[in-house]
């Protein structure tokens, strides 16, 4: 069985301008901060018998939350301290799908740590009414920023953290066939 049905053989390339690879995380214990790297690369390639591949990599010092202060501070020894550690990537291990939907487990690396994750979402097709052929792709998952080795804890006074540890990961996706 194919990993995702219709989606013929070949590189398909991630349209980062048609894609938003985005994630959430609590803040101040009472709401939650949205954010996305604005700055990634990746290709899904197809065998012949339908098996995918994925592989991506992220510019981590293109975050983006809205707030610039906030941004460089990400960006600090104290998160991301993409200095030392420029990208996010990721490789996959596994694809399963059925239908729309699918499950892809692989390596993730942040911050020079590297643990298996699992997202859960859907593909959506393809179309090649623009001329090219697309693909679409929707998928979240949550990972902990501690067990990649981002734990700065910032205790509030009433308790709990200024910064969740659990943090959602939203991906949507275009790749177009090369």
């Amino acid at each position: 069985m194919a990993d995702f049905e219709g989606l013929s053989a070949g590189t398909w390339n991630l349209d980062a301008i048609h894609s938003n690879i985005g994630f959430r995380v609590r803040h101040m214990m009472v709401s939650k901060v949205n954010g996305n790297f604005t700055g990634a690369e990746g290709t899904i390639v197809v065998d012949e018998n339908g098996s995918a591949k994925i592989n991506a990599t992220i510019d981590a010092s293109t975050i983006n939350t809205n707030n610039g202060q906030r941004d460089e501070h990400i960006r600090s020894s104290d998160f991301f301290h993409t200095a030392e550690y420029p990208t996010i990537e990721f490789t996959s291990t596994e694809i399963k799908s059925s239908g729309e939907d699918a499950e892809v487990t692989g390596d993730l690396t942040i911050h020079g740590n590297t643990r298996p994750v699992t997202l859960r979402g859907s593909f959506f097709g393809v179309n090649s009414g623009s001329g090219n052929d697309v693909a679409g792709f929707g998928a979240e998952g949550k990972i902990s920023r501690k067990e990649f080795g981002i734990d700065l804890e910032m205790p509030l006074e009433g308790g709990g953290t200024v910064i969740g540890d659990q943090i959602t990961i939203i991906l949507d996706i275009e790749a177009v066939k090369a």
